[in-house]
C-alpha cells in the first residue's frame, strides 16, 4: 500500500470504529498533536480521540496527498450531527507502512459552499 493508501485506511479504520484495524496502523510510538491535544502518545489517542466518530454524520475526504516521503497532506470536510460543518488539515508521518505521527490543524465552522 502506498503512504496516501495507508492514511486513507486510518480515516476508515476511525469511521466504522475499527480498533483493530486502527491498532495495525498505527505505530507502537505513535504520536498525535492537534490544537487541543499536545502530543499524545497512542494508548492516549486510542482512549480519548479515536472513540469520537459517533459525533458524525459525514466526512469526506477531500484531498490525500503525498508531500514527500513520508508525509501526506489530507484535507477533509465533515458535519457533526449537530449540522455544524467543519474542515480540517492533517500532516500525516508513515514508516514502516504505519502512521507514526498525525499532526492537524483547525479553526472554527466552516460554512456550507
Amino acid at each position: 500500500m502506498s503512504h496516501v493508501d495507508i492514511v486513507r485506511a486510518a480515516f476508515a479504520a476511525y469511521l466504522v470504529q475499527d480498533r483493530t484495524a486502527m491498532d495495525r496502523l498505527l505505530a507502537e510510538d505513535f504520536v498525535f498533536t492537534s490544537p487541543q491535544d499536545d502530543h499524545l502518545d497512542k494508548a492516549a489517542f486510542l482512549a480519548i480521540c479515536f472513540p469520537t466518530a459517533d459525533r458524525l454524520r459525514h466526512q469526506e475526504i477531500l484531498e490525500a496527498v503525498a508531500i514527500d516521503d513520508e508525509q501526506v497532506f489530507v484535507r477533509y470536510a465533515y458535519e457533526l450531527k449537530t449540522g455544524e460543518r467543519h474542515r480540517n488539515v492533517e500532516v500525516m508521518t508513515v514508516r514502516d507502512d504505519r502512521v507514526t505521527e498525525t499532526q492537524v490543524y483547525f479553526g472554527g465552522s466552516f460554512p456550507e459552499g
